[in-house]
């Protein structure tokens, strides 16, 4: 038992918790943790947010970063394995490149605008357990695909599909942020983010090598399968997990559009919230609205092979990757905002010279070093994320995901417009220059936001688990 800023009180057989803390924007007592630890009688624990994991209850187990990453690397290989199988999407069905595309918009868009609907879905029943029935949906939905007989079957079920995988990854997101101390939570979200880099360099890449040797529905098969195996052992881990519902209050009214959209309002009030989404959004805009041509120019430029595209792309992800195992190094020896500046300013350069190039073979460490110096400021603006609304942190995840794919969206438009009108170099060089100017930009904010530091304290290597 404890007294401070708030109270802890614990009964005998450490069944029930209770703790109050100072009022915050989304309400008093704004969250509700309950679930089996295997003790008999379910675990409540009540607070303005969610408790360490140490007053969770014995028996309790955290999700590991290592099932949590295979969660979404699923989620985001799958994303990326349609657009190799375009051409052979069409073959199949008798149609045009154009018709087959529809297989991709079907998916993206309600992953896109479904993150709304999980944020305070998630806040409200509990992540876990949204998370848990969207996996065995994704998993259903992907396996169907490769029974689909026509293209509007296909794109039925990729919409569907789409709709499942809309859950996952901020809710991760958020869960992480609930159970991961701030002082460990980039480390952490580097381990995740590890995995999401491996499922955005293997997913093309499976694509094309089964499309060459297999049917298209097998990549299909396969991942409805994997993701139903992870699926199972994720639902059986959730089931032994105490459940976070962030504002309690607002989770025993009733279900409406309008107790959906509150929370929403009551994040974009706070101005750090402000900052984080018009930064993200903004980088959205001009980081990959203009990195989505780079395969088109050096089409253009060196009239590679789609396959030495594919992989010189590829080295963006492995610089997520290589960046998610250095920046428990990293952190404490620059801080955040020091990661953040140096971020903007390998991002900025090796992009320009990515535009500028006069060699195709230097692309693939310039693209490397882009994916780094990216991953350098996208991280730390992800971490400050989480931070929003700890007590309606779903919420705040899921808004933070939807501006960054209004960005892409947007960007994707707008700067195809300037690549028709002025070229494939000074779109890219524009976007290179407005990535680092929003990166300065965002520096100067880093230390005035929710979870910020003069110095970044060092991760806590056991904050973190993984297998």
């Amino acid at each position: 038992m404890h007294d401070g800023n708030g109270t802890l009180a614990m009964d005998d057989d450490d069944r029930t918790t209770t703790a109050t803390r100072p009022s915050s924007p989304f309400g008093a007592g704004a969250a509700l943790v309950t679930g089996d630890h295997g003790m008999g009688p379910s675990s409540t624990v009540e607070t303005d947010v969610p408790p360490p994991a140490e007053t969770m209850g014995p028996g309790t187990n955290p999700i590991s970063i290592g099932l949590l990453g295979a969660l979404g690397f699923l989620v985001v290989a799958d994303a990326r394995v349609i657009d190799p199988l375009l051409p052979v999407i069409a073959d199949r069905f008798g149609t045009s490149i154009a018709a087959a595309g529809l297989t991709v918009s079907a998916y993206t868009l309600p992953y896109g605008l479904f993150q709304l609907v999980y944020g305070p879905l998630g806040d409200r029943v509990g992540k876990l357990r949204v998370m848990a029935v969207a996996i065995l949906c994704f998993a259903l939905g992907t396996a169907a695909c490769a029974a689909a007989g026509t293209l509007p079957v296909l794109v039925i079920l990729r919409f569907a599909t789409g709709v499942a995988a809309a859950a996952l990854i901020p809710l991760t997101l958020a869960h992480i942020g609930d159970t991961v101390p701030y002082a460990g939570r980039q480390a952490a979200l580097g381990q995740y983010l590890s995995a999401l880099a491996m499922g955005q360099i293997l997913g093309a890449s499976l694509g094309a090598s089964v499309a060459d040797f297999l049917s298209w529905r097998v990549i299909f098969l396969v991942y409805g399968l994997a993701a139903l195996v992870m699926g199972l052992i994720f639902s059986r881990s959730v089931r032994r997990q105490p459940r976070v519902v962030s504002m309690a209050r607002a989770a025993r009214q009733p279900l409406t559009l309008s107790s959906l959209t509150s929370p929403y309002r009551a994040v974009v009030r706070e101005r750090a919230a402000k900052v984080v989404l018009a930064t993200v959004l903004l980088e959205g805009l001009c980081f990959f609205g203009g990195f989505v041509y780079v395969g088109a120019a050096l089409r253009d430029r060196f009239n590679l092979a789609y396959a030495a595209i594919g992989v010189i792309l590829a080295c963006f992800g492995l610089g997520g990757l290589v960046y998610s195992r250095l920046v428990g190094r990293l952190l404490p020896r620059f801080g955040e905002r020091g990661l953040v500046r140096l971020g903007g300013s390998v991002v900025t350069v090796a992009y320009v010279a990515v535009a500028v190039s006069p060699d195709w073979r230097l692309l693939p460490p310039l693209v490397f070093l882009a994916g780094i110096g990216f991953y350098m400021f996208h991280s730390t603006l992800q971490t400050k994320a989480t931070e929003l609304a700890p007590t309606a942190r779903g919420t705040a995840v899921a808004l933070f995901a939807f501006c960054l794919f209004l960005g892409q969206s947007t960007g994707a438009v707008l700067f195809g417009q300037l690549v028709d009108g002025a070229g494939y170099g000074v779109a890219l060089v524009t976007s290179a220059l407005a990535t680092g100017a929003i990166a300065a930009a965002f520096s100067t904010k880093v230390r005035s936001l929710p979870g910020g530091s003069r110095t970044a304290p060092r991760p806590d290597p056991t904050a973190v688990t993984s297998t």
